[in-house]
């Protein structure tokens, strides 16, 4: 098999391989205290496999979770806003929802897994992928995106068999909320499934304590529900 990408900036957080996409993938696995949970895949923002995206997945494992963040740009880590744009334009779609499938794949045969679906949660460009993954792959039983940016068309939701929770702010200016209401709309006229679509009194990237965005209290309450919402679903 052939290798995914090699990293030429800074490095990603990365502790597992598994095979993905006619290649070998890399990413981040975080196993809870009593050695076994429901498995939820991690995704993360432009940036990369960041220090941010790597405590999330911990923060899942620390509530009994085997938490699995794959890395999508191949170990790069960008430095600023233009580096991950381009990062993001880089990665077609259809390739990123094939090598989360992949993790998908890897995580369902870890015997430390005692779920038989998972559940899927990313933020920002993770938080599109979500969606793309959750209608693609009926494997998918919860998706929540946070503040979660579709990148071109929206994907076909007819053969949607997740639960959806997303996150969002009210002063979110790349999603405006009239794109949430057609979101909502295309999630249930597809699929017959209300999504449960959340706003927040915050801006982008709400829930990253390590950016200016950052607030305490809509991420404490988004973190709150996820918790619980992913329990309900997974067991």
């Amino acid at each position: 098999m052939s290798e995914l990408p090699q990293p030429t900036g800074s490095p990603a957080h990365q502790n597992v391989t598994f095979p993905s996409a006619g290649g070998t993938a890399h990413g981040y696995l975080a196993l809870p205290p009593s050695g076994s949970g429901p498995g939820v895949i991690v995704i993360q923002e432009w940036w990369g496999l960041t220090d941010h995206i790597a405590d999330v997945t911990d923060r899942l494992a620390a509530e009994g979770f085997v938490a699995l963040a794959p890395d999508l740009y191949g170990g790069n880590v960008a430095h600023d806003s233009e580096e991950a744009f381009r990062m993001m334009q880089e990665l077609p779609v259809a390739r990123g929802v094939e090598l989360l499938s992949g993790a998908v794949d890897h995580l369902l045969g870890l015997p430390e897994v005692t779920s038989d679906t998972v559940a899927s949660v990313g933020f920002c460009m993770g938080g599109g992928f979500v969606l793309q993954q959750a209608a693609a792959d009926p494997r998918v039983s919860a998706a929540v995106p946070f503040y979660g940016v579709i990148q071109g068309e929206m994907p076909d939701f007819s053969g949607l068999t997740a639960r959806i929770l997303g996150h969002y702010g009210e002063e979110d200016n790349s999603i405006p909320l009239e794109n949430l209401d057609r979101l909502r709309e295309a999630i249930e006229a597809q699929s017959g499934i209300v999504p449960d679509l959340r706003v927040y009194p915050a801006g982008h990237a709400f829930f990253n304590d390590r950016r200016p965005s950052h607030d305490a209290k809509s991420a404490e309450q988004a973190w709150t529900s996820t918790l619980a919402f992913l329990h309900e679903r997974l067991g």
